[in-house]
């Protein structure tokens, strides 16, 4: 008889040693409700390297994944053309200095039969006064005068333009000069390769990028949220993102905080704006790593209990409750939102069930258990 006979399990755990647990009583709870969406993580800056001539690529300097610092050398072009330029630019220099040189000793050789065409005049003009020199030799002598002043404009003007043109030959050899600069591609600051989409031999167009530039020190998540929510993001507005592949089963600490930095424009094509997301300096990511942003919406009277008190096995969920008799039960629930450590309980719960708010390993359906302390879903313990 002692060997057929059986004690039920649920009677064998009520008479073993009663487990310490800590328990929480299941209480409709002010919940903030929530919505995700997913995006790419991007560096704050990013500088896509272009040429802003057309020329063939003499070397590459860096590869994809290479850290820079600001002024490396990233890619040399064929300088031949720019320096050839810069060569005609400074003999052009040379020679509008040479001209202006010129025109400046006619500026005063001009000035020179100035003063001798005004002293002839006085004289001729004085000997005029006593009766001692012709009329002609008097007109003579004011037509030379005329053709003296108008020789010393000439020769002004003439000064001015060689100025003006050794001023346009000097901008020019500048710009030849900034022109041969163009040749070599430099980091604007620390960085680093993101793509290289140039190899040497090619030609360089300006404005096609060469390279792609990343700060590593600062990312940002860059989300899309649908129109019909934008009311519910603001700059500034503290949010949750979790960063990786598969981020729709992510745990509690695989949550991290954010803020809103910046909201762009509403898109007219698909109706929706994009929300960037500062990252805080100390996460560590990738550009171009998957994450999703959790999102606060308006607060709902919901019942939760502790989000601890969740056992998953597989893509069920169960709690256990204890009775009045102090005997822990395996229950099915169906959890719902989650934020503040607390989880909303869809169904498998009523209010004032009491939960085990953190299940021990050892735990076990229909287990005898010693409650250490009772909270509400709502105290945080």
């Amino acid at each position: 008889m002692a060997a057929c006979s059986h004690t039920p399990e649920a009677t064998v755990h009520a008479t073993a040693a009663a487990l310490p647990v800590v328990t929480a009583r299941a209480a409709p709870t002010d919940l903030a409700a929530t919505f995700e969406t997913g995006g790419i993580v991007r560096a704050t800056s990013t500088a896509p390297i272009a040429s802003r001539v057309m020329a063939p690529v003499s070397a590459v300097h860096v590869r994809a994944g290479d850290r820079v610092r600001r002024g490396a050398l990233l890619v040399t072009l064929d300088a031949r053309e720019m320096t050839a330029n810069r060569e005609r630019a400074t003999a052009a220099t040379a020679a509008a200095r040479e001209g202006s040189l010129a025109a400046a000793a006619d500026a005063e050789a001009a000035e020179a039969s100035l003063a001798l065409a005004e002293a002839t005049h006085r004289r001729i003009a004085d000997l005029a006064g006593r009766q001692s020199a012709t009329p002609q030799e008097l007109d003579q002598a004011v037509a030379a005068l005329g053709a003296a002043q108008a020789g010393v404009r000439a020769a002004a003007a003439r000064r001015a333009a060689a100025v003006a043109g050794l001023d346009a030959a000097r901008a020019a050899g500048s710009a030849a000069e900034t022109g041969v600069t163009y040749t070599e591609l430099v980091a604007p600051f620390d960085a680093v390769v993101a793509e290289r989409s140039i190899d040497p031999g090619a030609m360089a167009t300006p404005g096609v990028p060469l390279l792609v530039l990343e700060d590593p020190s600062s990312f940002r998540l860059e989300v899309r949220v649908d129109e019909s929510r934008g009311a519910e993001v603001r700059i500034g507005e503290p949010v949750e993102f979790a960063i990786g592949s598969d981020t729709s089963s992510a745990g509690p600490s695989a949550w991290t905080s954010g803020r809103v930095s910046e909201i762009a424009r509403l898109d007219p094509a698909s109706h929706a704006f994009v929300v960037k997301i500062d990252l805080p300096v100390t996460t560590s990511v990738r550009s171009g790593s998957y994450g999703r942003v959790r999102f606060s919406g308006p607060s709902r009277k919901t019942l939760t209990v502790p989000s601890s008190s969740l056992l998953r096995r597989g893509q069920l969920a169960f709690v256990f409750t204890v009775d009045s008799e102090n005997v822990a039960h395996l229950r099915f629930v169906s959890p719902g939102k989650a934020a503040n450590g607390q989880v909303e309980a869809l169904a498998g719960l009523v209010d004032g069930d009491v939960v085990v708010a953190e299940p021990p390993p050892a735990l076990a359906d229909g287990q005898l258990v010693q409650p250490r302390s009772v909270a509400t879903a709502g105290d945080g313990r």
